[in-house]
């Protein structure tokens, strides 16, 4: 099993940026891919980014341009950079991991709780 813990969430200025961290332990070794997910209330899940063992990576076009996924190459740690934040991507953010990668949402095998990025007008 793989466990993941989100943190990096917090209140910030339309404009401004945050930086999101995964903490990925467990059987990483089996994973393919990983990714951010975000949903808002009331929402449907969407996935934000995703990036493959080979480094594709996946943007929604609502964040292509100011959003960008790394990780380390352990699986270990698994972070987005969003910069030139909206009010629109205020959401509880969650950090997916799959065998098969994350792009395709029932692909995803693991979920961590979830972190909550606010952005203020």
């Amino acid at each position: 099993q793989v466990q993941l813990v989100e943190s990096g969430g917090g209140l910030v200025q339309a404009g401004g940026s945050l930086r999101l961290s995964c903490a990925a332990s467990g059987s990483m070794a089996s994973i393919n891919g990983m990714g951010w997910y975000r949903q808002a209330p009331g929402k449907e899940r969407e996935l934000v980014a995703g990036v493959s063992s080979s480094g594709n990576t996946w943007y929604a076009d609502s964040v292509k341009g100011r959003f960008t996924i790394s990780r380390d190459n352990a699986w270990s740690t698994l972070y987005l950079q969003m910069n030139r934040l909206k009010p629109e991507d205020t959401a509880q953010y969650y950090c997916a991991a799959g065998r098969r990668g994350v792009v395709v949402t029932k692909r995803v095998d693991y979920w961590g709780q979830g972190t909550q990025v606010t952005v203020s007008s």
